[in-house]
């Protein structure tokens, strides 16, 4: 095996072997690739792409190139992914509703970067909670509690790790082939039996079209199967945030609100959560719509919450989150209300705009090294298709000084676009798998 002779296929259209394939994975890990050849790897695979066979072994050879986690559990493992999104909290909800429903969910999240929110970043907004735990505490955890929602470790997909990076300085981000890769290695590395991806659609999204996100969800989809995960996808809609909320400590909030039972704290964050729950517990047997009655329920009574809460102890978090989570969670000191400069409809969001509203506003990082706010954001985002009134509220400003609450307000103002009543695309667009 040889570097050169493997990205000299490439450049002639030629697609590498599965045995290459894995072999250079491998030596994206050891250092045997070096910078330069991975570089060149990715320009390759973005030019002449791998084909679904190749798309399989590299995501093999990326999550063999560390530890791959093996469960000796009474209960079924699964996860779920999303591809990332505005208001998206769905993860806070969903895992400890598997696990109120008798599954484990050991569920490696990521960092917020761009202009949507991470797991992790939400999860630590809980005073205490760490995230970051080492194999022997995540295996403690999820006997214990049933979930846990925590960093992947250096051991997990170091060839991820290191080809990430390299994509990211070289221009290579935009590959459905290494997106593929790169998002399932570290998945399956956990061991799961069962994966449910819920890849997002629209302006808050970093797929604008469903054709785009289609590709990638059939993509995704095929190469989790191929290598032995049962798999499937929600195309769901991001041309409006998820939730009302946008930002850490806010999105915590919504979701303990849900976890007490008020469902219309978030309808659309309800509804999806409760729908990739019965589609994750399908794909490990019975019937979806008794699957989704389960994650209802485990929502409703109260047996998510109890979950979410002992997990969070478990995590370094306070005691006593289910039932005073209010004042734990940190508030920003500069509270105040986006006015509509008109009457109509909520036309339409830049997504993207709006997003990075709560990145300037120290919500989110512009580069991985940025120090998060967890305390700043927004609340009581208007939906799309509301009717408003001149004067009306669009959304609530949680700022670190006032400065910031007023340069959020203008960005909000050129975010959410007023006029005619729009048609309002369906929550689940379209389902892969």
């Amino acid at each position: 095996m040889d570097a050169r002779a493997i990205i000299a296929r490439l450049r002639r259209g030629e697609p590498p072997s599965p045995e290459e394939l894995r072999w250079f994975a491998a030596g994206l890990a050891d250092g045997r690739v070096s910078d330069a050849q991975a570089g060149a790897f990715a320009m390759g695979v973005c030019l002449r792409g791998l084909g679904e066979a190749g798309r399989i072994a590299l995501t093999e050879g990326m999550r063999d190139s560390g530890d791959v986690l093996a469960w000796r559990l009474d209960r079924p493992v699964v996860d779920k992914h999303s591809t990332g999104g505005l208001g998206d909290a769905v993860s806070l909800l969903l895992a400890p509703a598997l696990a109120a429903c008798g599954v484990a969910v050991p569920m490696i999240s990521g960092r917020g970067l761009g202009h949507t929110g991470g797991t992790l970043d939400k999860i630590e907004a809980i005073p205490g909670v760490t995230a970051q735990i080492d194999e022997d505490r995540l295996r403690a955890v999820v006997a214990a509690v049933g979930c846990a929602i925590v960093g992947a470790t250096g051991r997990i997909a170091p060839a991820d790790r290191r080809l990430y990076a390299i994509r990211d300085v070289t221009g290579t981000v935009e590959s459905i082939d290494l997106i593929t890769a790169s998002i399932l290695s570290k998945k399956l590395a956990a061991g799961l039996e069962a994966l449910v991806l819920d890849v997002k659609c629209g302006s808050g999204a970093f797929m604008k079209t469903e054709a785009e996100a289609h590709a990638l969800a059939e993509a995704l989809v095929t190469a989790a199967n191929g290598a032995g995960c049962r798999t499937a996808a929600l195309i769901t809609d991001m041309d409006e945030p998820l939730c009302p909320a946008m930002g850490n400590a806010v999105e915590v909030a919504l979701c303990m609100e849900i976890l007490s039972g008020n469902r219309a704290a978030g309808p659309r964050l309800h509804d999806l959560t409760v729908a990739l729950g019965g589609r994750l517990l399908a794909l490990i047997g019975g019937a979806e719509g008794e699957g989704e009655e389960r994650i209802r329920a485990a929502l409703d009574t109260g047996q998510a919450m109890d979950r979410f809460a002992r997990m969070v102890a478990a995590l370094g978090g306070p005691p006593d989150m289910a039932e005073d989570w209010r004042t734990h969670l940190p508030a920003a000191p500069v509270i105040g209300e986006v006015l509509a400069r008109e009457a109509g409809f909520v036309t339409a969001f830049d997504g993207e705009a709006l997003g990075l509203v709560v990145v300037a506003m120290g919500g989110g990082r512009r580069v991985e090294t940025d120090r998060i706010d967890p305390a700043v954001g927004l609340t009581g985002v208007v939906r799309l298709g509301a009717r408003v009134e001149k004067g009306q509220p669009l959304a609530t400003i949680h700022a670190r000084d006032e400065a910031s609450a007023e340069a959020a307000a203008q960005g909000i103002l050129g975010a959410i676009r007023i006029g005619a009543a729009p048609s309002l695309p369906r929550l689940v667009r379209d389902r892969v798998g």
